[in-house]
């Protein structure tokens, strides 16, 4: 489980072996208590399946004593036991792969270059290495996506795709090479274009994928009016609600928009965002905590302006 979306460039790393339990509470307690734009925390389960790991991310160094005294009412004197360290740039999302376990969503299979041997035949396998940008595919908000997708699939075939904040480029990814045709993928942060690139190469992917670098829709490859059928945001909910009208001017009559990156206390506002764009809800689905939402079109009409 994860709290948080991982900084872009975090600079210091938390972590400290403890139980489930208490693994669970301190994940609540510090995914509540900071910025989740500048923090992530995890924590996962060890290969001997009794210790916990917890882990958080600093985008900037961390008040270490102010953090040891939030958490010791949780555990105690092992807070003392907490390891801060600084980590290098290039590291972070290799060490965090690590001590994650292979992903499944149907065909679908995400898996670090340490678990190639777990894929089988039929797998539609997508390997994910270090990377600045976030989506490893173990989160939430991009597993929700990828069911989203294999539903799409059994619905029927999509034409045109296009993924609004593609990270490291999972739901790109996992589109063209179930579809064997181009999709187009952008992100506002030029690093998470460079990472998507380099993962495509990495997948042999890289023919299928059309990447730009752009806030949204405002790029010439993704600003084309009514012309995806499968459109993913996997972003956050204020840029969800004001990205509303660019998003809806892009997706083709009958065609799907997966928006992701919500807690529960989001999702009215942005559904009503969308609603006034013509959409309704077809599916909601929930991960971790991490809801996603189906939308198709013929909801309330666009409202006038």
């Amino acid at each position: 489980m994860l709290e948080g979306l991982p900084p872009h460039r975090p600079t210091h790393i938390l972590r400290l072996d403890t139980d489930e339990k208490s693994a669970r509470a301190m994940t609540d307690l510090l995914g509540e208590m900071f910025d989740p734009t500048e923090t992530a925390v995890a924590a996962f389960e060890d290969a001997d399946g009794k210790t916990w790991r917890l882990e958080a991310y600093f985008a900037d160094e961390p008040d270490e004593a102010f953090i040891r005294e939030l958490i010791r009412p949780v555990i105690g004197p092992q807070a003392d036991e907490a390891e801060f360290r600084t980590i290098a740039e290039q590291d972070w999302v290799r060490a965090s792969l690590e001590g994650l376990k292979p992903v499944r969503a149907g065909r679908f299979l995400i898996h670090g270059a340490h678990d190639r041997e777990v894929r089988r035949t039929n797998d539609l396998a997508i390997e994910i290495e270090a990377a600045l940008a976030f989506g490893t595919g173990h989160h939430g908000t991009t597993l929700g996506c990828l069911r989203a997708l294999v539903a799409e699939r059994k619905r029927r075939r999509p034409r045109h795709v296009l993924d609004v904040g593609t990270g490291t480029g999972i739901l790109a990814f996992a589109a063209a090479k179930d579809l064997r045709q181009p999709v187009v993928a952008g992100d506002l942060d030029v690093e998470a274009v460079i990472t998507a690139r380099e993962n495509a190469r990495l997948n042999g992917l890289g023919p299928w994928l059309k990447l730009y670098h752009a806030a949204g829709t405002r790029h010439r490859m993704a600003d084309r009016s009514r012309h995806f059928d499968l459109v993913f945001a996997n972003i956050l909910a204020k840029p969800l609600r004001m990205l509303a009208p660019s998003l809806s001017r892009v997706v083709a009559e009958g065609g799907t928009l997966v928006l992701s990156g919500l807690i529960e206390r989001d999702v009215p506002g942005v559904l009503s965002a969308y609603r006034h764009q013509g959409f309704a809800l077809s599916k909601r689905g929930v991960i971790e905590g991490w809801v996603h939402l189906v939308l198709r079109r013929g909801g309330a009409a666009p409202r006038r302006r």
